[in-house]
Formats: structure tokens, C-alpha cells, sequence
């Protein structure tokens, strides 16, 4: 009987270590509960005075300019969004606008409940560094009130030796602007309606009213005409929310160029994702023309459904959210092929919650027929199986971080190796956990769990960025050759 290596002394933990910051805070709209204290709101702010009004935004501004950017633009465009509430006609100050948004705009903490569940890439821009050293990007899932999570980013460099070093974020974060003059291509809105189970008269009939090439005002004003809201018929209504939801979850964002990217906080904006972006996997995919384009499977959450999708970016700066689409668009988890393989996408996946799946597509927005490709087989993975981010080329294989859940729902890090040209084949795998939480990681929002949604080759050194128990996130290195040498 052969021992098992201990591949746990493989894992060497180099920091640093980040952890949340509440302090870094997020204008959001604030929606009083009903439209009748909204109005009060507005009537209280419109008996002041105009000296009032000037003095009390003094006051709110001296209080708050100092925790953001762009605080008076923000404050206008609140404004602008809860006008209806006024009289029609009703002539303001500048100030007194600007007044009026701030009451209906509060701070959202980002990461106050925790800074977790980590992803690695090159950087794109590489310029200005020492031999041997290569600029990363972090993104991170920042959890605040409601635990509600978002997206988050730091930089970062790896020296020549696999040393990690992190770019102080800046202080102040900002959203993103949302494009409003996105235009949908009907043909493929309409594959998109179909793979979601909405396919009907009405729709066919909205279908037909739209151009070629359409935006989500234009979709509204069809939604809206006369004949196709009919509240009467209940599987219209049903399926104009339907219509709807599916074109606010495809979606471009615009983040100020002049912004740093420790700054931009992708934060839930469409229906689908309204309680959580969760555990993005980014990944620098490489085009069959040697170009490379950025891609992330994540999981979106409305407060009882989670769903796989995908954000996309070429610099960091633009972002395209993009639903996916098929029978296979479920659970969580799927994790994204850095190039295609034999002509297709091909993407991991856990619809059955336990084991670890593979399936092909010609379409990147469309998944179906997942094939079983590994099963839990020792203790420490029992209860369930998963990817932890997306598979790194090797000369030997896919190399594919995963993590296993064990008794008392403890939380592993182990790794197995698929075939370069048939992914459905796994060659090698760890008997044991490549890593897993120390009495100092043990401890957090959810105790007993080491796990990464994605790790970067850096010569022959893999970095491993994972997060302890839910909370914080730290960085570990392994020899690449020797975590194969370790593999059966």
C-alpha cells in the first residue's frame, strides 16, 4: 500500500493578507418605502427657505464631499430621477436639486461584512516592470449590509521569485455608468427568449414591432403602447416582465477613464443580480486570432434564484453583463476554458450540486448536455466537488484548482489534471487537500473554509489568492512541478 504525499507541505502561504474596509463607502439611490413619503420628503424640503436650503446642503456636502468623487454630479442626477415627485412646472435652484437628491441618496459600506472568494489575471497593460515580474488583476467579492456582494479590484505585481505585492487602493469608489443606447440584436434576443422558457404570442407580437437592431427605450415604448400591456392578460403581464428582465440583465457599463481601477465597484444593477454578484471567475481568454478579451462566469442572485452568467471586458473600463443561456444554465459554479478546444468553448460546471461536470458549445451564450467528468472519491470531498476557477494550460494537462467539502462542511483546495486535447479525460488528481484553513483561517462569516475562484501560472510558480472562512483573503504559492509530481 502506497503513502499518500503530504501535499499540504507543498503550499507555502506568502500574504499578504486583505481584509475589509469599511470605510469605503458607495453612493446609492435610497427609495423611501412608498411614493407617499417620498412626497412628504419633497414638500418638506420645498417650505424651506432659500437661505435654509443653501445652508443645509453646506452642511450635507462639508459633511460628505470628503468621502467621494463627483458628490454634486450624483446629487443632480438623483434629482433628476425623483423630480416626479414635484408639481409639474415647478421652477428650483440649482441647490435646491442638488438638496433634494441628497435625501434620496444614501452610503452603502461595500465590504463591511467581508473581502472574499478571489480571482487572478494578467493585468493588461504590462509596460514599466522589471525583468521577470508581472502585473495583476484582482477582483474580490465585497459583501456589505444585507449581504449583498459586489464586484471589487486591486493590483498588484508578482516578482521574478513569486513575491506578491499589492497597490494600495485608492480611498474614494464609484459605480458605473450604464449605457443607455445599448442596442440588442433581435435575432439573438429572440434565441435568448426561447432558452428562457418565454415564448408566445406576445412576444411574438413585440418581436414584430421592433427593428433589427433595438434599444431598451425603444423595447419600452413597444412594452407600452396601446393593446400590449393589457393587464387583463395575465400571461402577457407575466411575460413582459419576462422581456424585460432579460434586457436589463444584458447590460453595458462605463466606468470614468480618468478613474483608478481599485476605484470601480461593479454593483448589482439589473433584476437578476438585484441581491448579489457572487463569486466572479475571470479569465483572459485568448481569440483564435491571438487576441485576448476578459471574461467571468459569476453568479447572480435576485433573493431566491441563483443563476449563472457572464460579464465580459476587454480593458476594465467597459463591461458587457450577458445572460447565458440553455438547459444547462443552472447552480453555481461554471468556470470558463482559456481558449477553445477542437473549435469550441468549453466550460466546467456542478448542475447536480456534487460533482464536477464538462460540456462544449459553438455558442458562448449557450450551454446544454454537461457531461459527468470527476466524482468526490476521499473523505475530505464527500458532501460535494467544485472548480475553483477557471483551468490553466500546462504542457502536461488543464491543471484545475477544485475545492471539496467534507464532514462539519469544511472547506479543501485540491487540484486534477485533464488531457490538453480531450478535457473529458482526467489523467491525474490529489488523493489529498492541497490546502486547507489553519486554526488561523478557521475563524470568520462562515467558519472552516479556504476557497479561490481562480489562480495564475507565473513561470513555473503557481499564485493561489484564496479566502479564509468568507472574511479576508490571503495568497499562497506551489511549485508547479511538484503539485504534479504529487498528483496519481
Amino acid at each position: 500500500m502506497t503513502t499518500a504525499i503530504p501535499t499540504q507541505s507543498l503550499v507555502k502561504r506568502i500574504g499578504p493578507t486583505l481584509v475589509a474596509d469599511r470605510s469605503r463607502v458607495l453612493m446609492r439611490p435610497f427609495h423611501p418605502s412608498t411614493d407617499s413619503i417620498a412626497r412628504r420628503i419633497v414638500a418638506h424640503v420645498m417650505a424651506l427657505s432659500e437661505d435654509e436650503a443653501v445652508a443645509l446642503l453646506g452642511r450635507v456636502l462639508g459633511e460628505f464631499a470628503n468621502r467621494h468623487e463627483r458628490v454634486d454630479a450624483f446629487l443632480r442626477d438623483r434629482f433628476e430621477q425623483v423630480k416626479s415627485y414635484l408639481e409639474p412646472g415647478t421652477r428650483l435652484s440649482d441647490k435646491r436639486k442638488m438638496l433634494i437628491g441628497a435625501y434620496f441618496t444614501n452610503e452603502y459600506s461595500v465590504e463591511s461584512a467581508a473581502l472574499f472568494n478571489p480571482s487572478i489575471v494578467p493585468h493588461p497593460d504590462q509596460s514599466g516592470l522589471p525583468e521577470g515580474a508581472l502585473r495583476f488583476i484582482l477582483s474580490l467579492r465585497a459583501t456589505g449590509e444585507g449581504h449583498i456582494s459586489s464586484i471589487t479590484f486591486r493590483t498588484g505585481t508578482i516578482s521574478d521569485r513569486g513575491d506578491v505585492a499589492l497597490t494600495p487602493p485608492v480611498p474614494f469608489v464609484m459605480g458605473p455608468e450604464r449605457r443607455p443606447d445599448v442596442a440588442y440584436a433581435k435575432g439573438l434576443f429572440a434565441n435568448k427568449l426561447i432558452g428562457a422558457g418565454v415564448q408566445n404570442d406576445f412576444c411574438r407580437r413585440v418581436l414584430d414591432k421592433l427593428h433589427e437592431d433595438f434599444t431598451l427605450k425603444q423595447l419600452h415604448a413597444v412594452l407600452h403602447a396601446s393593446g400590449l400591456t393589457d393587464i387583463s392578460d395575465v400571461k402577457a403581464a407575466r411575460a413582459a416582465r419576462r422581456i424585460l428582465s432579460l434586457a436589463e440583465t444584458d447590460h453595458e457599463v462605463n466606468f470614468a477613464p480618468d478613474s483608478q481601477l481599485s476605484q470601480r465597484i461593479l454593483f448589482p444593477s439589473s433584476p437578476s443580480q438585484s441581491n448579489g454578484i457572487e463569486d466572479a471567475r475571470f479569465v483572459r481568454f485568448r481569440n483564435n486570432n491571438g487576441s485576448f478579451k476578459y471574461y467571468a462566469t459569476y453568479t447572480a442572485y435576485d433573493g431566491k434564484i441563483t443563476l449563472p452568467q457572464l460579464l465580459e471586458t476587454a480593458d476594465f473600463l467597459h463591461f458587457k453583463f450577458c445572460m447565458l443561456n440553455g438547459p444547462a444554465v443552472q447552480n453555481k459554479g461554471m468556470a470558463l476554458f482559456p481558449r477553445q478546444v477542437n473549435g469550441q468553448y468549453v466550460m466546467l460546471s456542478r448542475q447536480d450540486d456534487e460533482n464536477v461536470l464538462i460540456m462544449f458549445s459553438h455558442n458562448l451564450h449557450l450551454w446544454s448536455d454537461p457531461k459527468l467528468l470527476l466524482l468526490p472519491a476521499q473523505p475530505w470531498e464527500f458532501f460535494k466537488l467544485g472548480n475553483c476557477g477557471s483551468p490553466i494550460e500546462t504542457e502536461a494537462g488543464w491543471l484545475v484548482l477544485s475545492h471539496g467539502v467534507g464532514a462539519m462542511r469544511k472547506y479543501c483546495l485540491g487540484a486534477f489534471l485533464l488531457d490538453l486535447n480531450d478535457p473529458t479525460r482526467v489523467i491525474r488528481r490529489l488523493r489529498e487537500p492541497l490546502l486547507s484553513p489553519n486554526a488561523e483561517e478557521r475563524e470568520g462569516y462562515v467558519p472552516n473554509v479556504v476557497y479561490t475562484c481562480g489562480a495564475l501560472l507565473h513561470g513555473r510558480e503557481l499564485i493561489i489568492p484564496y479566502a479564509m472562512s468568507d472574511s479576508a483573503t490571503s495568497f499562497a504559492t506551489v511549485s508547479l512541478d511538484k503539485l504534479l509530481a504529487a498528483m496519481e
